[in-house]
C-alpha cells in the first residue's frame, strides 16, 4: 500500500530564546508543497536564504547540529527536526528570525505540539523511503561511537550511552514506533555535565541557559568559584546539589532522561539524510559528530544507489506494445525510430527498449573501427519513450507530432556499443497539462545506468496537408 506525502494544514508560529544567543526568536511552521523536504528560512536576512536540512550542509557539531549553506548558517537544528520527523512530516517550511530555534524548555516537546496544532495534511504524491536491506555501519575510532543501520519493517533507533562517569553512568532507550515518540521520548531535555557547562560560560555561551531547559550533572566537585559563578549565570541566589547529582532542584521525568534525548538527537540529526528510513538504527555512544557523519555517508549511499538503481524486466515476456503498436502512437519511421519494445506504461511512467545492433546506419561514421551510440541518439530515444506516455494520454495520437522543449542535467555515464540492450525508464515530474511532458529518463544497459536526463516535450497537432 503506498504512503502518501505530509505536510502541515496551517502555519504556526512559537516564540522562545535562543539557547547559546539568549535573544528572542520566533519560529513560524508552514506548510510546503510535494518534494519539498524539510527547510529553514531565515527570515531575518535580506533575501530571506533558504538552507535545506541536508547533511551535506553540516559544518560543525559544537554544542548542537549546525548548518550553513552560502555564508548563512542554522544552529541547533536537531530537537525541531527530530518532531518533524516524529510526526511524519514531509515537506515543511521552517521560517526563523534568528540563527537558531528557540531552546523552548530543551525538549521537543513544545515543537510537536505547535505542530499537531497546525494539524497534518496528506498530499498527492508518494513517499519516497529508503528501505535497509543490508547493515550499514559508521564508527568513530576515536571516541568508539558508532551507529548501526539494519534491516527492520519500520523505523525504529535504539540508544545506548555511557559517559564514563558515576552521576550518570551507562543508560539505554528505545524507540520501537515514531508514533510513541511524543509520549517516550519527546519530553526528554538536553543536559550538560558541570565541566562542560564551566566551558560554555568561560567562552560567553548559553545565554538563553536557565535550569528550565537543561539537566545539569554535577560530574565534579564544586568550588565557591564556580557556585558563584553559576548563580550569576542562572540569575539564582541559591543553588544545591541534590542527591542524584543534579543542579538545583530539577526533577528528571525518567531516571533515563539523558539517554532518551540522546535517542532523540539521533532521530533529529538523521532527519537530515532527506529520505524516510525503514529500518532499526542502534547508536552507541551517540553525539551530533557521529550522528551527521553516519548521516552523510547514508545520504551518499542512497544517491549512488539511486544512480545504480537498474530496473529488471523479464525480457521473455510478451511486450506491452511491439514496434507495429509503437508506430500506430509515435510518429517516427526508420531509421529515426529508435525504440524497439513498450515493456511498461501506465499514466505516470513508462518503460521502453532498443536493442542495439552494428545495423545501426549511425555507426558508419561514428566512429569507423570503434562504433558508439551518439549521446544525442540516446537521449532522443528517452525522449521517444516519453513521447508514447503523452501520446497515450488522446484519443487520435496518429493526428499528433511530439516536440522537444526542454533538457537538463543530462549526463552520460557510459559508453552504448553494438549488442547492447537498452532499456529507458521516464518518469512524470509534475502531472501532464496541455500536452506539455516534464520527465525524468533513465537509460540502463548491462546492468548500469549510461544516461540520465531531465526532458520536457510538448505535442501538438499535425499541420493539415
Amino acid at each position: 500500500m503506498s504512503i502518501k506525502q505530509k505536510t502541515i494544514k496551517k502555519e504556526v508560529t512559537l516564540s522562545g530564546v535562543g539557547l547559546h544567543t539568549g535573544n528572542k526568536v520566533t519560529m513560524t511552521f508552514k506548510p510546503a508543497p510535494i518534494n519539498n523536504g524539510y527547510a529553514f528560512v531565515r527570515i531575518d536576512l535580506e533575501g530571506e536564504p533558504i538552507i535545506e536540512a541536508s547533511a551535506e550542509y553540516v559544518i560543525n557539531t559544537q554544542r548542537g547540529t549546525n548548518l550553513e549553506k552560502r555564508g548563512v548558517t542554522v544552529n541547533t537544528s536537531e530537537h525541531v527536526l527530530a518532531a518533524v520527523v516524529a510526526l511524519g512530516i514531509d515537506n515543511i517550511i521552517i521560517e526563523i528570525n534568528a540563527p537558531e530555534p528557540p531552546i523552548m524548555d530543551g525538549s521537543s516537546k513544545h515543537f510537536v505540539e505547535a505542530l499537531e496544532e497546525a494539524g497534518i495534511l496528506e498530499q498527492d504524491a508518494e513517499i519516497e523511503e529508503y528501505i535497509v536491506k543490508e547493515v550499514i555501519s559508521y564508527k568513530d575510532e576515536e571516541t568508539g561511537s558508532e551507529i548501526i543501520l539494519m534491516p527492520s519493517d519500520k523505523y525504529q533507533i535504539t540508544a545506548m550511552v555511557d559517559f564514563g562517569t558515576k552521576v550518570l553512568g551507562t543508560q539505554n532507550a528505545t524507540l520501537n514506533s515514531l508514533s510513541d515518540f511524543k509520549a517516550e521520548i519527546s519530553d526528554a531535555r538536553t543536559f550538560s555535565f558541570l565541566h562542560e557547562l564551566e566551558m560554555l560560560l568561560d567562552n560567553n555561551l548559553i545565554k538563553g541557559g536557565d535550569l528550565n531547559n537543561a539537566i545539569v550533572y554535577v560530574d565534579k566537585e564544586i568550588s565557591e568559584a564556580t557556585m558563584n559563578k553559576l548563580k550569576h549565570a542562572f540569575n539564582k541566589e541559591t543553588l544545591a546539589v541534590k542527591p542524584n547529582g543534579i543542579l538545583d532542584n530539577l526533577t528528571l521525568r525518567w531516571a533515563n532522561e539523558a539517554a532518551r534525548h540522546k535517542l532523540l538527537d539521533v532521530i533529529g540529526d538523521l532527519a537530515l539524510v532527506g529520505t524516510r528510513i525503514r529500518g532499526k538504527v542502534i547508536a552507541n555512544k551517540p553525539g551530533h559528530m557521529v550522528n551527521t557523519g553516519f548521516a552523510k555517508k547514508l545520504q551518499k549511499k542512497i544517491k549512488q544507489e539511486k544512480r545504480n538503481n537498474v530496473p529488471t524486466y523479464d525480457l521473455n515476456q510478451p511486450p506491452l506494445m511491439d514496434i507495429y503498436k509503437i508506430m500506430e502512437i509515435l510518429p517516427h519511421r526508420p531509421p529515426f525510430l529508435l525504440i524497439d519494445r513498450i515493456i511498461e506504461l501506465s499514466d505516470k511512467h513508462v518503460v521502453g527498449m532498443k536493442n542495439v545492433t552494428m545495423n545501426e546506419n549511425f555507426f558508419v561514421g561514428h566512429f569507423p573501427g570503434a562504433p558508439v551510440m551518439p549521446g544525442v541518439l540516446q537521449v532522443e530515444a528517452m525522449a521517444q519513450c516519453g513521447g508514447v506516455l503523452v501520446l497515450s494520454t488522446v484519443p487520435d495520437p496518429e493526428n499528433y507530432l511530439t516536440y522537444f522543449m526542454k533538457m537538463d542535467n543530462v549526463k552520460f555515464k557510459q559508453k552504448v556499443l553494438p549488442g547492447d540492450t537498452l532499456i529507458f525508464k521516464a518518469e512524470l515530474i509534475t502531472p501532464i497539462r496541455r500536452g506539455i511532458c516534464h520527465m525524468q529518463s533513465y537509460g540502463y544497459a548491462n546492468g548500469r545506468l549510461v544516461v540520465e536526463a531531465e526532458l520536457m516535450a510538448q505535442i501538438a497537432k499535425k499541420p493539415k496537408e
